[in-house]
């Protein structure tokens, strides 16, 4: 009896011995560089019309053009949060953030606003204080980090034949204006300006880069943009 029970210990100790034996060949996953367990940058896309894509497919936007292009180059960002509508103005802008209230964690964080502000023949003044602060929230929700936040000037929409040929001049040299004082606060503060002022006006001799409403940006159009701020934000990322 004793014997039996002896033989009984011995067989089932080496059956554990051999279910705990390493399989040949295995290797041992290292969660720590599992990529799957990465989590994705996020994005926060600030503005109005020209961001939340007014005419084109949501795929189309500007931000979500950036996004395709980010990943293609293996960087895992997900899908853009938007804050942004069209006719918005700076004000617009501030009471949308304070009433969502997002939090102050994103990864990347693109502001272009003040078309409404130079539409509605706001003055100059005002718009600088408020792109000012502006800016200074973004700046907080990209984890209080400057160099996650990318800011773009306004197009020039004169171009498009929504404006009347007589008041083209005006509409070209108030945006011009407007976009002086983005580029000097966003260069004070030493945030990224992408100046996509040049790209928008080769939309004079380039239907195809306007919408069906004459008005805004085609998808043709924010693919220029994405291209030019992709590899910025990349730089930022990896």
């Amino acid at each position: 009896m004793r014997f039996l029970l002896s033989l009984t210990l011995v067989s089932f100790l080496l059956a554990c011995t051999k279910k705990n034996e390493p399989v040949t060949g295995y290797v041992p996953r290292d969660t720590a560089s599992d990529t799957l367990a990465t989590p994705a940058k996020t994005y926060l896309a600030l503005g109005d019309s020209y961001t939340i894509g007014q005419s084109v497919g949501e795929t189309e936007r500007f931000p979500a053009q950036t996004t395709a292009m980010l990943r293609q180059q293996g960087i895992k960002l997900s899908d853009p949060v938007y804050i942004a509508q069209t006719g918005w103005t700076t004000a617009s802008l501030q009471s949308a953030i304070v009433s969502q209230n997002p939090s102050p964690t994103f990864d990347v964080v693109t502001l272009l606003i003040g078309v409404n502000d130079q539409y509605q023949r706001m003055d100059t003044a005002g718009y600088a204080t408020r792109f000012t602060q502006l800016l200074e929230n973004a700046i907080e929700l990209a984890k209080g980090n400057k160099a996650n936040v990318f800011v773009l000037s306004i197009p020039d929409y004169s171009v498009t034949p929504f404006v009347a040929a007589s008041e083209k001049p005006r509409v070209s040299k108030e945006v011009d204006w407007f976009n002086a004082i983005n580029k000097r606060i966003t260069t004070a503060h030493e945030v990224s300006y992408t100046d996509i002022m040049p790209l928008s006006r080769e939309a004079a001799t380039d239907a195809s880069l306007i919408a069906n409403d004459g008005l805004h940006p085609s998808g043709s159009e924010y693919h220029k943009w994405a291209e030019v701020l992709a590899p910025k934000i990349q730089a930022r990322l990896q």
